[in-house]
This record gives structure tokens, C-alpha cells and sequence, in this order.
């Protein structure tokens, strides 16, 4: 009865999204609604809003073209508005996806004031993520949330430098750092991204990298600073040799099915087939993710179903991956993820309730 009880009181979440923007993440409703009462510009651009949702979700041909994106949220997601956009969307991710875990990654620097300078930018940092950390614990949506802080390919070393240092110091808020922005834009400083990341580690600090998404951005060289690697399609469509190392190391490949069709990767889904069949020949783990579900109109339990409607997946690795996500997310409290919890309790339940008093 007590368990009964328990259930009936408390939504119990079951799923993870490890790979989610915050730039990227507010719905277009939501960010349309915004623009109508605060930004004269965009409300004239866009009175209405199935032109803007167009607009905003729309198929772009490259990454660098999809990204540019996120640089309409990043100028309206400042210190006074960010607990707005984050209650929003933990109350989506809540209520319409069904989230018990969620790491949110963004590059703080991009959320301070433009027009101060840069050291002052790297000071007001840290107010930044704690903004971010006190809005995401919302009691009514009790959903575990840790912040991955990113590293930019646009930012100088001593800002990215400043990031993994602000990361270090508020472990309670934050679990990782990240390297954004782009991944054909490392090549020139790929050195320093391998340094900062030899940093990072020392720091104590987990890691993962959007690497290994297009075709322009596969650096080898990086691979082995990486806890789990952003996106990482390219390995097995195009370095399946690769797989075997990354099993060893036990490096997870964060797959976001909808953003390789909006940013111009991949055609149709159907290529990702080859993605999950070659890393489960080779038992390399993924964890299926959002990236930016905002931008992509998408939702996490969409993305399972899709993947499952298209036969590029079935159940059984559907399941597999969503333990993957657990097991392999930086923050997560239990052994277990909550599916297996709930599972021990309904079981025990079944074994009190077949006592027979005598």
C-alpha cells in the first residue's frame, strides 16, 4: 500500500538526456512569446508565429549555418531572464518527456554582457552558473540537472582557459566541460584544445567534446581526453576501425538523430543504421540525446520512437541505450537508473503482498 501510495503521489521520471544546449533548448512558442513583449524588432519581424517556427526549426545546409541559431538566444538568455527560460523548459522536460536527468551545456561567456570587457566577462562568469543552478532546482519538477560548461572554438585560450577554471570551482553546479561552436574550427589550434583539455583532467574534471560530427571535424588527436564524445557519427560511418579503442575506453557516443537532418549531415535517419549497428557490433555504448530541442522541434520521446518507426533500431537497443545514458551520465546519484529502482520496489511489493498471515 505504501508503495501504491508512492506511485499514485509522485511522477516517477524515467528517462536522461546527457547532450542538450540551453541556447538551443527553448521551444519556439516559448521564444516567440518572449520576443512579442520584450523585443520590438523581432515581434516585427515575426507578428506571426507560424513564421517564425518556420523560421527557427527549418532545415539549414550546414552546421556553421545552424549554429548561427543559437546566437538569437544567447543575446535574450542574459541574468535576468535566464530563470525564465529555464523553468519553461524543465517544466517541458518534466511533464512532456518525461526526463529524471539532464545535462544542460552552454559556454557562460556568451550569456555576460557584450559590451564589457573581456576580463570583466570572465569575472561575471561565475554568476552566471549559479543563476543557472538556482533556476534549475524547481521543486514542483524534481528532475536531477547538472551544468556542462563549453569551451568555445571562437574563444580565445585565456577565456577558455577561464571557463575550466570556473568548472573546477563549483563542482556542486557543474559536472563536465565541453568544446562547442563548430568542430571544423579546431584544426588550427588543435594543440591548444588537446592542452586545455590536459587541464581540464588535472583540474579533476570529466569531459566530453562534439567531435567526429561532420566530416570537417575528426581529430583523432583529441580522442583520448574525452569521458564521452559528442555526436561521434563519423567513427562509424567513416573510421569504423576506431570502434574497438573506444569500447576498450569505454567512451559513449552521444547521438542527436534530428540535429544531423537540420544541420545538412546525414539525408535521411536511415543512415544512422549503420551508426548504431556498428557500434553495437563492436559494444560501444550511446546514449540517445536532443542536442537542441528547441531548434529542432523535438523532444526526447520523439526521438525514440522515430528511430524505432524507421526500423534503424529496436526495442531491445532502444532499452540498451537509455541504460547507457545512465550509466554513463557525469551526475547521475545511483548505481541504477530509475526504470531498475522502480522495478526492485514494485517486486518487493509483490513478495510482502504474498505473505499470508497466519
Amino acid at each position: 500500500m505504501i508503495l501504491i501510495q508512492f506511485i499514485s503521489e509522485v511522477s516517477v521520471a524515467l528517462y536522461a538526456d546527457l547532450h542538450r544546449h540551453l541556447g538551443g533548448s527553448v521551444v519556439p512558442r516559448i521564444l516567440w512569446r518572449y520576443f512579442q513583449r520584450h523585443d520590438m524588432e523581432m515581434a516585427r519581424q515575426f507578428p506571426e508565429y507560424q513564421r517564425f517556427e518556420k523560421f527557427y526549426t527549418c532545415e539549414r545546409n550546414t552546421l556553421d549555418e545552424y549554429l548561427e541559431l543559437h546566437t538569437i538566444v544567447e543575446k535574450v538568455q542574459t541574468e535576468q531572464t535566464l530563470p525564465y527560460f529555464i523553468y519553461r523548459l524543465i517544466r517541458g522536460a518534466y511533464i512532456f518527456e518525461n526526463l529524471a536527468y539532464l545535462e544542460l551545456r552552454y559556454t557562460p561567456y556568451l550569456r555576460t554582457p557584450e559590451h564589457s570587457s573581456q576580463s570583466k566577462r570572465i569575472d561575471a562568469m561565475k554568476n552566471i552558473v549559479e543563476i543557472v543552478g538556482r533556476a534549475t532546482q524547481v521543486r514542483e519538477y524534481p528532475i536531477i540537472i547538472s551544468q556542462i560548461l563549453c569551451m568555445h572554438s571562437r574563444l580565445p585560450y585565456e577565456v577558455n582557459k577561464a571557463i575550466i577554471d570556473l568548472a573546477a570551482s563549483m563542482k556542486d553546479y557543474v559536472c563536465a566541460i565541453d568544446v562547442a561552436g563548430g568542430d571544423s574550427h579546431y584544426g588550427e589550434r588543435i594543440e591548444e584544445f588537446i592542452s586545455l583539455y590536459q587541464y581540464a583532467h588535472a583540474s579533476g574534471l570529466k569531459t566530453t567534446g562534439h567531435l567526429y560530427e561532420t566530416p570537417s571535424g575528426c581529430y583523432q588527436e583529441l580522442l583520448p581526453y574525452l569521458m564521452r564524445i559528442g555526436h561521434g557519427i563519423q567513427i562509424p560511418l567513416k573510421y569504423p576501425e576506431l570502434l574497438p579503442n573506444l569500447a576498450q575506453s569505454k567512451q559513449c557516443l552521444e547521438i542527436c538523430p534530428t540535429t544531423y537532418l537540420k544541420t545538412g549531415t546525414l539525408e535521411n535517419l536511415e543512415e544512422l543504421k549503420i551508426v548504431f549497428d556498428r557500434c553495437f557490433e563492436a559494444e560501444v555504448d550511446i546514449a540517445i540525446c536532443t542536442d537542441n530541442a528547441g531548434l529542432n522541434n523535438v523532444r526526447l520521446p520523439f526521438e525514440y520512437e522515430n528511430l524505432l518507426t524507421k526500423d534503424i533500431i529496436d526495442f531491445h537497443q532502444l532499452q540498451a541505450c537509455q541504460d547507457s545514458a545512465f550509466r554513463h551520465a557525469f551526475a547521475w546519484p545511483h548505481k541504477e537508473p530509475p526504470a531498475s529502482l522502480l522495478t526492485g520496489l514494485l517486486q518487493d511489493n509483490s513478495a510482502t503482498d504474498g505473505l499470508v498471515s497466519v
